[in-house]
């Protein structure tokens, strides 16, 4: 279950691991919303197929915002076929272009182990942290149960 925003509209620390039509049903209250999961959906297929186990799901988009711009992800890259990125899914490998990532996806993707700026911490690190530094909650779905 996922739990009830804080006082700052931020999940509660931690992460929480949550079945995929229960993200739709919190998170896709509005068209705003629904397009991004429409485009998270397929950014999922994509690692999914590649051999992905978990992503991470961040940003304005898991707050009490009602319009966020975006979502941000990062993704268990563990078990993850790169070559297959590189062939199918080349802009999931293209951090650097944030914009063609938002184009396609509608959001952000990173793998969970990659370091962010000079904070010395990595993407699924940095998500836990609002930009005060304060701890806040992300949402975790298990890719290798889920199924659209």
């Amino acid at each position: 279950m996922i739990p009830e925003f804080d006082g700052n509209g931020n999940l509660p620390p931690g992460v929480h691991w949550v079945e995929w039509e229960e993200f739709k049903e919190r998170f896709g209250t509005n068209l705003t919303r629904q397009r991004m999961i429409t485009g998270l959906e397929l950014a999922m297929t994509q690692l999914k197929a590649a051999g992905c186990r978990t992503i991470y799901i961040d940003g304005s988009f898991v707050t009490s915002k009602q319009k966020p711009k975006d979502f941000d992800a990062c993704y268990d890259n563990d078990t993850v076929d790169t070559n297959y990125l590189r062939m199918y899914a080349p802009k999931l490998l293209n951090h650097y272009d944030r914009d063609e990532q938002k184009a396609k996806y509608k959001g952000e993707i990173f793998p969970a182990n990659q370091p962010v700026g000079n904070y010395g911490l990595n993407s699924f690190e940095f998500f836990q942290r609002d930009r005060q530094k304060n701890r806040k909650g992300i949402i975790a779905i298990d890719l290798l149960r889920w199924e659209i």
